[in-house]
């Protein structure tokens, strides 16, 4: 098994990245989604989502094609990034890591998770941090034989180029992901996909 990892600066591009990977016969178990809702966005999307269910078009539609594992969507906080709309182990693994628990080398939380399930801890940090800054990460543990795909998928022209965004950071004084830091506010979140 390897996971694999791709930052989106769009829900919606995330969301067809899901899709897809379970279009490719990934489990929705063995794929997670963290989206930062600062802004609340999924509160709002909620009835709407769920109204076009009603009337037929589905929520795996509604959702950009994804079944399973985009319907158990749920908010929780996680230290340092704030309140984030989830689903997947990712998720689990980060908030049962929080409080001070070292997992994999690293401090708990989303960092923790991520090294934990074999990302690079300087890339868990850029993927933290980009969650953190209004992003959404998928991840997923995908058999070896499936990994060039998952990869290639996940890599698409509408995810995150994780060297220069890093790069962007740095350039901007950051060092590194601070489960300590201030929550980005809703009206702070999302320059990252302003850059484009």
């Amino acid at each position: 098994m390897k996971t694999v990892t791709g930052l989106f600066d769009n829900y919606d591009d995330a969301s067809d990245a899901v899709g897809e990977l379970e279009a490719k016969g990934i489990p929705h178990s063995d794929i997670s989604i963290v989206a930062n809702n600062a802004d609340n966005w999924h509160d709002a999307d909620t009835s709407k989502a769920a109204d076009d269910a009603a009337g037929g078009a589905g929520l795996g539609a509604v959702v950009g094609g994804a079944g399973g594992l985009l319907t158990g969507l749920g908010l929780m906080a996680i230290p340092g990034v704030g309140p984030v709309v989830a689903a997947g182990w990712l998720a689990a693994t980060a908030v049962g890591a929080v409080g001070g628990a070292v997992v994999g080398g690293a401090a708990g939380g989303i960092v923790g998770a991520l090294t934990d399930s074999g990302v690079s801890e300087d890339d868990a940090h850029v993927y933290a941090e980009g969650v953190r800054r209004g992003g959404t990460l998928v991840t997923a543990k995908v058999d070896d034989r499936l990994a060039p795909d998952a990869e290639r998928l996940l890599g698409q022209t509408n995810s995150v180029n994780l060297e220069e965004r890093r790069g962007e950071y740095q350039a901007g004084g950051w060092t590194g992901f601070d489960a300590d830091a201030e929550n980005y506010s809703s009206n702070e979140i999302g320059r990252d996909g302003n850059r484009m």
